[in-house]
């Protein structure tokens, strides 16, 4: 991963914890366990990560947080879900910022965006295009060559459109001008599994829902899409994707935990606090960012929402050109023309 992005957000995590006290906001006391919906099946990229930070805070709150898993509709189901309840703070939801921040511009959940969710943010992840470890496949060039020429044949395995997966195929197809046959599966870690099972030629989905078929040698990694290259134990360096697509627009895919708008102030209060004590300095998450080929960039509030606007208009202005956008981003403050915010 690159040095330079660990570094700034690193420094983002250190800022924010100089920031933030345990001790000044430490006054909510929930007296029921908290139901954390993730919206994509068991084994994927946020179930991971979820399944990680959420023993921290059911300790830090002193009731469960359970892990429900509820996938469909690219994770809208889920997440509709966790809007519908009552804004009492005993209902969060988990998955990549950059898709609640733009289901509305998929047309998946209308009249929402990023506004709609106070924001945790554990991980930043990458994409790993990855093929079975028979494939005729040996390196990205190859496999570009023939997404080139018989595209609408080779089948990539992800988790929809919307995911992770499906939008790193997306962007790679935009850049380099091929078509490519998508199979879609609830979460990330089956559409690998699918993968290095021979159910399809390739998959884009992310280095922590691939690492273990990497590293036990069902699947064989081409690219990482980054431009540096990806270090994983007892793996190769994974060559970056700046190799072949010099050109491509890249920016980091942040994962975490949101809760809706409208909770008590104190909730709000209390979870930051936790955040900024207990996440940030968890050696349980960072283990396994280390372990899996994450980021670890845990952050909150103003700077978890500065961090992930970059990757939201990367998605949104990108769904405009593939022609899978339903609404126009300007309606969730996006300026496609200059690739930036503007007021809503």
């Amino acid at each position: 991963m690159n040095r330079g992005l660990r570094f700034v957000l690193a420094c983002g995590a250190s800022a924010l914890m100089l920031g933030t006290s345990l001790s000044i906001a430490q006054e909510w006391k929930p007296d029921r366990p908290i139901n954390l919906i993730v919206p994509w099946g068991a084994g994927g990229s946020t179930d991971q990560v979820t399944r990680v930070t959420a023993p921290i805070l059911a300790e830090a709150l002193g009731v469960d947080v359970v892990v429900v898993n509820q996938p469909g509709a690219s994770g809208a189901i889920g997440t509709q879900e966790v809007l519908n309840k009552e804004r009492d703070g005993y209902t969060w939801t988990a998955n990549a910022i950059a898709n609640n921040a733009t289901y509305s511009v998929t047309g998946l959940l209308e009249d929402t965006d990023i506004d709609d969710w106070h924001i945790y943010l554990s991980v930043a992840n990458v994409p790993v295009v990855s093929v079975p470890a028979d494939s005729e496949f040996t390196d990205f060039g190859q496999l570009l060559e023939a997404l080139k020429t018989r595209g609408p044949e080779i089948t990539i395995a992800t988790a929809g459109i919307t995911s992770s997966g499906g939008t790193a195929i997306a962007a790679l197809a935009d850049e380099a001008d091929f078509d490519y046959n998508m199979i879609t599966y609830d979460g990330g870690g089956p559409a690998a599994i699918a993968t290095a099972s021979g159910e399809a030629m390739a998959t884009t989905q992310l280095a922590v829902e691939q690492t273990e078929l990497i590293r036990g040698g069902r699947l064989k990694a081409l690219a990482v899409l980054s431009d540096q290259p990806l270090l994983l134990d007892g793996v190769d360096p994974i060559p970056p994707i700046t190799d072949w697509l010099p050109d491509m627009e890249l920016a980091p895919d942040y994962f975490g935990i949101f809760i809706p708008t409208g909770v008590p102030d104190e909730v709000v209060a209390t979870l930051d606090a936790i955040w900024a004590d207990k996440v940030a300095n968890s050696e349980a998450l960072k283990t396994y960012a280390e372990t899996f080929g994450a980021v670890f960039a845990p952050s909150h509030g103003a700077k978890a929402r500065e961090l992930a606007m970059p990757v939201v208009i990367l998605e949104a202005c990108s769904s405009v050109e593939r022609g899978e956008a339903v609404n126009d981003p300007s309606t969730i403050g996006i300026d496609c023309a200059s690739r930036t915010e503007m007021g809503k």
